[in-house]
């Protein structure tokens, strides 16, 4: 299954940090967190003992397969480790991603904080990564021993726990916004130019018209200020062009009834009732 936004004629973005999931127990969660991983351009995938070993077979592998919508090239890509220790010797720099403190005196950031720092020094050619624990339990204290500082996120303390591909998703967003920015993927493609004002002026003065015949404006001596009121409200909406069109045919035909149908020659209408 591959998801709606999908779209393979463009360029994919890869890189990042690396993703070191620490014995994962469920193979949908891995998928899911392949998933999130290339919806922000991050493509290493580590795996520390996953729970049920790697690769998945038979009916965990199509559940993570699955789970991965048109991500299983990560799947695929994944690498496989014994140990936290042999899963990270080749980063300079390691966050352990925890809801708890743990006393280790290390420094603790959210990803939005620590996103364009490593960005910064990914770019100079550093190699960075980040722990995540198995779903029950999370990372266990030696696993953060073994990491740089925490990584932690901004939630309620009532209920901190995060799934864990919800966790890899918020941090490769943050990530994502640090190298690419703000920047939204598409903007309202704009059908119709602005409509002038002599286009909208001549719009109201039609439906101020129509409204004076039908009594609209009653008591009159609030005529002034409710014909305001009317502009203002159109003014709000920035009408297009086509826009004023569609509304003053919907004012014509509410003024004019329903449109007749034209009436069909005797010669097609008996060529109609022969053929039926």
């Amino acid at each position: 299954m591959v998801g709606a936004g999908t779209d393979r004629s463009k360029t994919a973005i890869s890189g990042g940090p690396a993703i070191v999931l620490v014995r994962p127990q469920l193979a949908v969660n891995i998928g899911m967190c392949a998933r999130a991983m290339a919806n922000f351009g991050l493509s290493d995938l580590r795996l520390v003992s996953p729970r049920e070993g790697w690769p998945r077979t038979g009916t965990y592998r199509k559940g993570a397969y699955a789970a991965a919508a048109g991500a299983v090239h990560l799947l695929e890509s994944a690498k496989l480790y014994e140990s936290v220790r042999e899963a990270i010797e080749d980063l300079s720099f390691v966050y352990a991603a925890t809801a708890r403190g743990r006393g280790q005196m290390k420094p603790v950031m959210t990803p939005a904080q620590a996103m364009p720092a490593m960005a910064a020094r990914m770019s100079a050619g550093e190699k960075h990564g980040v722990l995540f624990g198995p779903e029950r339990t999370g990372l266990d204290n030696d696993d953060v021993a073994l990491a740089d500082a925490i990584l932690t996120f901004p939630v309620n303390p009532a209920y901190a726990s995060l799934n864990l591909a919800q966790a890899v998703l918020l941090t490769g967003y943050e990530w994502f916004r640090a190298v690419h920015g703000d920047a939204i993927p598409f903007e309202v493609e704009e059908r119709s130019p602005p409509a002038t004002r002599e286009m909208t002026l001549a719009f109201f003065d039609f439906l101020e018209g129509e409204l004076d015949k039908r009594g609209f404006f009653r008591p009159l001596t609030k005529k002034p200020v409710m014909s305001r009121n009317l502009r203002n409200m159109f003014h709000r909406m920035g009408l297009t062009q086509q826009d004023v069109r569609t509304l003053w045919g919907v004012v014509v035909r509410l003024v004019e009834g329903t449109r007749r149908e034209p009436k069909k020659s005797s010669r097609k209408k008996q060529k109609e009732e022969a053929g039926s």
